[in-house]
């Protein structure tokens, strides 16, 4: 049953956390009936994304063996069969298809992009340079689209755009962490890994953290958003994400971390507490 549960990656579904921003900014997160629809929508990604991790580590099985971290997987160590692992992703992306149907078409347009985009990650995108970390923003901009249609607010240009440069940066992160990590050997377990050089994967990061941070800041600072949201004080959160940012930047680089941006956030405090700061200040300014 631990195996199970490490296959289905728990630890992972805080990611799905970005179903909820369209929730929060759009003023919506203390009425029950959108919250449900939200909170839905939340659990049906979070089966949907474990069948996917499911899935991807059937394909890399043979691959994840080589790694000096992932040859621990269930499946990569054998104490899972890969007809087990199969069964178990399939039920996970049923549980996830079943609660999605509850919310609606349009929702379950969304989350049919997300399956099928993971599957193309994981059978061909994952093998081409920069469509990989690509591939990975634009399932994070799914799941912030999959949280707009849930609660039937409108599609924020603002929102999608933050959520994808963000989920770059820290794709391109976990490349660089994995480069660095596997070495000369980094090619051999992904062909992909071994074309990304370390400092075109530094430039990559310097340019999608200024992209980040500058997109953002110009989100909080513009007129029409501070009508729609009736505040004019969204620029105190800049601070709380440039903290973020240099954070990150500073465990990639000073700790050699990123591997993997959820252990990251798990397990840093000041980190943790950047984020809450930023969400304890979203709050309050658009639920005064």
């Amino acid at each position: 049953m631990n195996d199970i549960i490490a296959l289905l990656r728990p630890a992972q579904w805080v990611k799905n956390a970005f179903v909820l921003a369209p929730l929060v900014f759009a003023q919506r997160f203390f009425e029950p009936d959108e919250f449900a629809h939200a909170g839905a929508a939340v659990l049906s990604f979070c089966c949907a994304s474990s069948a996917a991790y499911v899935f991807n580590d059937i394909v890399d099985r043979h691959r994840d063996r080589r790694h000096p971290l992932k040859r621990d997987r269930p499946i990569a160590a054998g104490r899972v069969s890969v007809r087990s692992a199969a069964i178990v992703g399939v039920v996970a992306l049923l549980a996830g298809t079943s609660l999605g149907s509850l919310i609606g078409e349009s929702f379950m347009a969304v989350l049919g992009a997300f399956c099928l985009l993971q599957i193309l990650y994981s059978t061909v995108l994952k093998n081409i340079v920069v469509v990989d970390s690509v591939s990975i923003a634009v399932g994070f901009t799914l799941r912030a689209a999959a949280g707009v249609v849930a609660v039937d607010a409108a599609m924020s240009r603002w929102l999608l755009v933050c959520t994808f440069l963000l989920a770059l940066f820290l794709a391109l992160g976990k490349r660089r962490h994995e480069s660095v990590l596997l070495g000369d050997d980094a090619g051999s377990h992904r062909d992909v890994l071994g074309r990304y050089s370390l400092l075109l994967l530094d430039q990559f990061i310097g340019i999608s953290a200024v992209s980040t941070t500058i997109i953002y800041a110009m989100y909080c600072l513009s007129p029409q958003v501070a009508a729609k949201l009736g505040t004019e004080y969204l620029y105190l959160t800049i601070p709380f994400v440039v903290f973020g940012v240099f954070r990150y930047l500073f465990l990639v680089y000073g700790r050699e971390e990123g591997g993997s941006p959820t252990d990251v956030l798990l397990g840093d405090l000041p980190l943790q507490l950047g984020i809450f700061g930023w969400i304890t200040t979203v709050f309050l300014l658009l639920y005064q």
